[in-house]
C-alpha cells in the first residue's frame, strides 16, 4: 500500500508540471502563419522576416520562431483559435475572414511594393454598352478565385450593395438570369482579361495594381479597353494576431516591425516578404475600410456562397 500511494503521489506530481512546462515552452515560441497552396515557395519568403524579428523581442521571452501553414481560412482560424498560431500575413479581405472566425485582431497595416491601399476596377471592352453596374445584369463577369479581395470579395461587394444579384455559372458560356450577373472564376488576373479582350465574358474586375501591370493585362488588351467603375479603396494587406498574445508580446512585436522598414538590415528579408516595403499603423480611415470588408464578407457569404 506504501509504494501504491508513493506511485500515486508521484503520477500527480508529474501531471501537475506537465502543463507548466508546456505552457513555459510555447510562450517563449512566436508562430508566424500564413494560409498557401505552396508552403514551399511561401515557406521561404515567411523565413527571413521571422528570423530577423525573434532576436528583437528575446526582452519579451521569444527565443524561437516558427511557421504554420493552413489550406484555407477555416483551418487558419482554427489555429488562431486554439494558440498554435501568433501572427497571420494575410490580404485584408482575408484578414477580416479570420477576425470573424476567430476573432483576430489587426495589428498593423502592410505596404508591398509601395503601395498601402488599392481599390477594384470594373472594365470591358470600348465597344460594350455596359456604362454601370446595373448595366451588369443579365451579362457574364469574370473574377480570379474565392480567396481574392480585389478579384472576388470586393466586386461581389459591389454588385450586392447596388442591388444586382450574382450567381455563379457553370462554364464561361453560360447564361445568367436576366436579373443577375453571372460570374466565373477565371484563376488569373491575365485570364480575367483575356476572357474579357476574346469577348469570352462580357466584364472583368481586377485589383487597380493589376489593371497597370502589363503581365496581368497586356498593353495590346488595355487600349481595347476601359474602366467604368472603381470601388472605395481598401487596405493591400494587413498584419493579424490572436486576439488572446500576451499584450508585451504583441505590442513589442508591433515596434519591431514598424522600426523594420527603417532598419537596413531588414531591407533583404522584407523584400522577401512578399515585397514589404513598410508596416503603418491602423488609423480610422483604415479601421473602417477594414470595417466595410467585414460587413461585406458576411453578406457575400450569406447572398452569394
Amino acid at each position: 500500500m506504501r509504494v501504491f500511494v508513493w506511485l500515486w503521489g508521484a503520477v500527480l506530481a508529474v501531471a501537475a508540471l506537465q502543463p507548466l512546462s508546456v505552457g513555459a515552452i510555447e510562450r517563449s515560441v512566436l508562430v508566424l502563419g500564413r494560409i498557401s497552396d505552396n508552403p514551399k515557395a511561401h515557406y521561404e519568403q515567411l523565413k527571413p522576416l521571422l528570423d530577423y524579428v525573434v532576436p528583437r523581442m528575446q526582452d519579451v521571452g521569444i527565443v524561437e520562431g516558427r511557421i504554420l501553414m493552413a489550406k484555407d481560412a477555416q483551418q487558419m482560424g482554427s489555429y488562431l483559435r486554439r494558440g498554435r498560431v501568433d501572427w497571420v500575413t494575410e490580404t485584408s479581405g482575408t484578414a477580416m475572414a479570420l477576425q470573424q472566425r476567430a476573432g483576430a485582431r489587426p495589428l498593423l497595416l502592410t505596404e508591398r511594393n509601395g503601395v498601402s491601399a488599392y481599390h477594384t476596377v470594373f472594365f470591358v471592352r470600348r465597344d460594350s454598352q455596359v456604362e454601370s453596374l446595373q448595366d451588369m445584369k443579365g451579362r457574364t463577369l469574370a473574377l480570379q478565385s474565392p480567396l481574392s479581395t480585389s478579384a472576388y470579395l470586393v466586386p461581389a461587394m459591389e454588385l450586392l450593395q447596388h442591388g444586382v444579384r450574382l450567381e455563379i455559372l457553370l462554364t464561361p458560356h453560360d447564361s445568367p438570369a436576366g436579373d443577375a450577373v453571372g460570374y466565373v472564376f477565371a484563376r488569373s488576373e491575365l485570364n480575367i482579361s483575356t476572357y474579357v479582350h476574346k469577348r469570352v465574358v462580357d466584364v472583368g474586375a481586377v485589383s487597380s495594381i493589376d489593371w497597370s501591370d502589363d503581365h496581368a493585362v497586356p498593353p495590346a488588351f488595355r487600349n481595347d479597353m476601359r474602366v467604368f467603375y472603381r470601388s472605395e479603396p481598401v487596405p493591400r494587406a494587413v498584419e493579424m494576431v490572436r486576439q488572446d498574445l500576451d499584450p508585451v508580446v504583441r505590442e513589442r512585436l508591433r515596434q519591431v516591425l514598424q522600426e523594420a522598414s527603417r532598419d537596413p538590415l531588414a531591407g533583404p528579408a522584407l523584400a522577401k516578404f512578399f515585397g514589404t516595403t513598410g508596416f503603418h499603423p491602423v488609423d480610422a480611415a483604415s479601421l473602417r475600410a477594414l470595417e466595410r470588408l467585414r460587413s461585406g464578407l458576411a453578406r457575400v457569404r450569406m447572398e452569394v456562397e
